[in-house]
């Protein structure tokens, strides 16, 4: 039998589909953020306007992008760290209570994303999971461990390179961040921002001399039952490895 999962899913989110929203509803807003639960130690990153990185014009940055599987042993500094995740969810403004503007462009600024981050080799970090908490540039401690490293690899269908990587960015989605206005539409919008995040990914690598590489083949219950997600009101969209060229 053949399957036409795909062709219902583009059928079922036609614009024309829609109906009515919960925004139109006056159903509450869902929160920009998710709260930090105060398990792990929080760290303040080094500010993005006082980040120093190497120059690299746009021509160069998109004409040198390459999906890059080999790291050197290098590990990223702090401030290259927090450079990364301002290029690719960093928060310019939060417009009064109602959205974030952010480095990336999103449907309606729905912003839907939570952003996770595996770390191998980051200078004044332990090896684990920390969570990105974007409105206040921060980075939360989720899971220590250098097995962690491991249990990502396996989730990605036993791709090692993301054991060698200094950090992998580990994109998560909140759906209903986005279903509130769009409804089952916004999940298309979700797939399409995931993709300008992950190129403002690889571009931003390019100034500190990074490589990455995009992983969309992952066991999905798996990598949510590492990161402690349901799948269903937050679940893994994206991946992507990053480490300093060879």
């Amino acid at each position: 039998m053949v399957s036409r999962t795909g062709e219902e899913f583009m059928e079922r989110t036609k614009y024309g589909s829609m109906g009515s929203s919960d925004q139109s509803r006056g159903l509450p807003q869902p929160p920009l953020e998710l709260p930090h639960d105060g398990s792990g130690k929080v760290f303040d990153l080094p500010k993005p306007s006082g980040i120093s990185v190497g120059e690299a014009s746009l021509r160069r940055a998109i004409e040198g992008r390459r999906s890059v599987r080999e790291y050197s042993g290098t590990p990223l500094t702090l401030e290259e760290l927090s450079w990364l995740l301002w290029c690719t969810q960093g928060v310019r403004q939060v417009a009064g209570r109602n959205v974030t503007l952010r480095n990336v462009p999103s449907a309606g600024a729905r912003h839907a994303f939570e952003t996770y981050v595996l770390v191998n080799r980051v200078e004044g970090l332990r090896p684990g999971i920390y969570r990105f908490l974007a409105i206040g540039h921060k980075l939360a401690e989720v899971e220590m461990g250098g097995s962690m490293a491991e249990r990502v690899s396996a989730a990605c269908l036993g791709q090692r390179f993301v054991m060698g990587s200094a950090a992998t960015f580990i994109l998560t989605a909140v759906p209903y961040r986005m279903t509130w206005r769009y409804m089952e539409r916004g999940y298309r919008y979700m797939h399409i921002d995931a993709g300008h995040v992950c190129q403002n990914l690889y571009l931003a690598a390019e100034a500190i001399g990074g490589g990455v590489c995009a992983i969309g083949a992952f066991n999905d219950d798996e990598l949510n039952r590492l990161l402690k997600l349901d799948g269903e009101e937050q679940f893994a969209i994206y991946v992507a490895t990053v480490g300093k060229k060879g």
